[in-house]
């Protein structure tokens, strides 16, 4: 049986499927904030994430963004 697929719904699963996790996401960054000789703090993380966002190819990856950057300032207690 033929299983009726949209062409928006391919390209769908397959953005989302090509989008790194959030751990791999924060390494990139991290890699790249070090590999640039920067000292790795929240400011630096933050200015890349904020860089990231501003070239994101689309509202997942943006939403991803985001909460990555909310990680930095939310305060957790044990």
């Amino acid at each position: 049986m033929r299983q009726n697929v949209t062409v928006s719904d391919t390209v769908r699963y397959i953005s989302n499927a090509a989008l790194p996790t959030q751990q791999e996401t924060l390494g990139q960054v991290v890699v790249e904030i070090l590999r640039a000789g920067q000292n790795l703090n929240r400011k630096a993380l933050c200015s890349r994430l904020i860089r990231r966002l501003e070239q994101a190819s689309g509202p997942e990856e943006e939403q991803q963004l985001h909460l990555l950057i909310g990680m930095l300032f939310s305060q957790q207690t044990s």
